[in-house]
């Protein structure tokens, strides 16, 4: 969009006569059909560009109340999913569910109940976060007030109060990533689609946007994260959707993986008795990174690992963790028969 959009000043904007909104500052919703299904429901679905089949037949379950990763390396079609359930590109082919609606047949009613926040978030340079929030919120259907109390309530949220009223300019990437956030949630949807909402975020913003999707799933919400970034996922996801070219994949079952040395990192409280411990038992070992005096040790299993800690602890060294460089998201990932082609 340009910067030269007419003047919108909805904090100075008269209410409506009596607006029928509930008094949580939620959007008025549309007549429910009986028996809709929550979450997102996606069955054989495929859309492409020309010759490239950015989709090919995915199928897949995102269930409410919970959080499901969307996991798949750059160009595996989970933009383009995402599009596609949010109501923004229409499926060549297949059946879409979202909150118990047709993205196509039902475009408008889906979008009063969903969130979407892009990977990038544009925004209106010369207006103000409060300005941008306040203006999708009166486009969500809330009153002038009530757009304002909820435009205060998610800056808060997401710390960008100190900036509510400065042009969005003045924003840095990951500022404008928690606007995006916030603009996502300004309708409070049902479903939330997010598209590597964690892109530029800073470390404690992103403890924090895995402490606000948790609340958001316990709150009974349908929340579908994209990344290619696993470790960002790993302590979050209730559920996972691998995508490789453009189609579902399903990792083998862990029992049937093959085994293979994978790094384990340990920690003690004393170092130097832990390398001296490594060093006398004839265990290979490597310096882990930073100045924690943590070592990696390759090691095909758990059953390694325990033996090694037991062996550790009885000889005094005070072992405080060891855990498996790569997390369960990254271990089925590589597991993955299509990556390896």
């Amino acid at each position: 969009m340009s910067d030269s959009l007419p003047e919108l000043r909805p904090d100075d904007a008269p209410d409506p006569p009596a607006p029928d909104v509930s008094p949580t500052v939620s959007a008025p919703a549309p007549e429910e059909p009986l028996g809709r299904d929550p979450g997102i429901r996606a069955e054989l679905v495929k859309r492409a560009f020309g010759q490239v089949k950015a989709v090919d037949g995915v199928t897949f379950e995102a269930p409410a109340a919970a959080i499901t990763a969307l996991i798949g390396p750059n160009g595996s079609g989970k933009t383009t999913l995402l599009l596609i359930l949010a109501g923004l590109l229409k499926p060549d082919s297949g059946s879409v569910q979202v909150a118990g609606f047709d993205p196509v047949t039902g475009n408008l009613d889906l979008r009063a109940r969903v969130g979407w926040m892009p990977d990038a978030f544009g925004t209106w340079d010369t207006l103000t976060p409060f300005e941008i929030l306040t203006t999708f919120a009166r486009a969500y259907g809330l009153s002038a007030t009530q757009s304002r109390q909820r435009a205060d309530q998610l800056l808060s949220q997401v710390h960008l109060t100190e900036f509510a009223r400065s042009p969005a300019r003045v924003l840095s990437r990951g500022q404008k990533q928690r606007l995006g956030l916030a603009r996502a949630l300004v309708h409070d949807p049902e479903v939330l689609l997010l598209d590597e909402p964690a892109s530029g975020l800073d470390p404690r913003s992103r403890i924090e946007l895995r402490d606000t999707l948790r609340d958001l799933a316990q709150a009974g919400k349908t929340v579908l994260v994209s990344s290619h970034v696993l470790s960002e996922l790993e302590e979050v996801y209730d559920h996972a959707v691998f995508l490789s070219h453009g189609r579902t994949v399903a990792p083998p079952p862990a029992s049937e993986r093959p085994v293979s040395a994978r790094g384990w990192r340990v920690h003690a409280l004393d170092p130097a008795s832990l390398r001296g411990f490594l060093d006398d038992a004839g265990i290979p070992w490597q310096a882990g990174a930073g100045a924690s005096g943590e070592v990696i040790l390759d090691l095909t299993g758990p059953e390694s690992a325990s033996q090694i800690l037991r062996a550790a602890v009885a000889a005094g060294v005070p072992v405080h963790t060891i855990a498996p460089l790569a997390g369960r998201l990254e271990e089925a990932y590589l597991a993955l028969d299509e990556e390896r082609k």
